[in-house]
């Protein structure tokens, strides 16, 4: 994840927490130094800073035989050094602001195209509710992908009428990413077998998506487990 708030190991954490020093001076030196060694001569530079943690930051969960991996890119997403993964279990795109214009475009429909640009073939994608027009980019760079792109339902959906969620982060803007984090998970959870977690009830949509060109994704109740972490 990126960007680092105090240090530069935020970005690479393991259940949730940012490796230690150790590990961190360790397997910088050793990709480091592997990439010192086989550089080419005639071409003689170093990766870039971002494309150098993001090789080290596979390496380490190559290393440390991390069941998952949350990969976040860097800026936008079809040329992102990221969007390596040839296939994910699940890609999500969260809500869409004007950013990074010089690089990804001027205008939100330039900039979902970019965003797009990560989707996989079979691969099961999310958003979150998006201007018309971006959305139907994100559509369309779907289709041709051969990818199912959904939409996200609202956090009420997940929360079915019971007490309301409460998230680590404030703002009104974090319980769409909380929604999107919580259909992101949903794909992954039947491969762990979901021990512990007790059972997930999909709901069904409540309301149809008038003139939306995305489908709408089904929420479904989490478990206490998976609410307290």
């Amino acid at each position: 994840s990126s960007p680092h708030l105090v240090q530069v190991r935020e970005r690479i954490r393991i259940n949730g927490q940012p490796i230690s020093k150790e590990l961190f001076s360790k397997y910088f030196w050793l990709v480091y130094n592997r990439l010192e060694e086989t550089k080419d001569p005639v071409h003689a530079s170093m990766p870039a800073y971002f494309r150098f943690l993001t090789i080290m930051a596979f390496h380490v969960f190559l290393q440390e035989k991390v069941d998952l991996a949350v990969v976040e890119v860097g800026i936008g997403g079809a040329y992102d050094c990221t969007n390596i993964i040839r296939a994910p279990v699940v890609c999500g795109v969260s809500s869409l602001g004007i950013d990074h214009t010089s690089i990804l475009g001027d205008t939100m429909e330039k900039i979902a195209w970019q965003k797009g640009g990560i989707f996989k073939p079979g691969v099961p994608a999310f958003t979150v509710a998006q201007p018309e027009r971006p959305l139907e980019v994100l559509r369309d760079r779907a289709q041709e992908q051969e990818c199912l792109l959904y939409l996200c339902p609202e956090l009420d959906a997940f929360e079915g009428g019971r007490r309301v969620l409460e998230l680590g982060l404030a703002g009104t803007h974090q319980r769409s990413n909380a929604a999107l984090a919580w259909r992101l998970a949903r794909p992954w959870l039947p491969r762990r077998g979901g021990r512990g977690l007790g059972e997930l009830k999909e709901v069904p949509p409540g309301t149809e998506l008038a003139g939306r060109p995305v489908p709408l994704a089904p929420a479904f109740r989490p478990t206490d487990a998976m609410i307290q972490g």
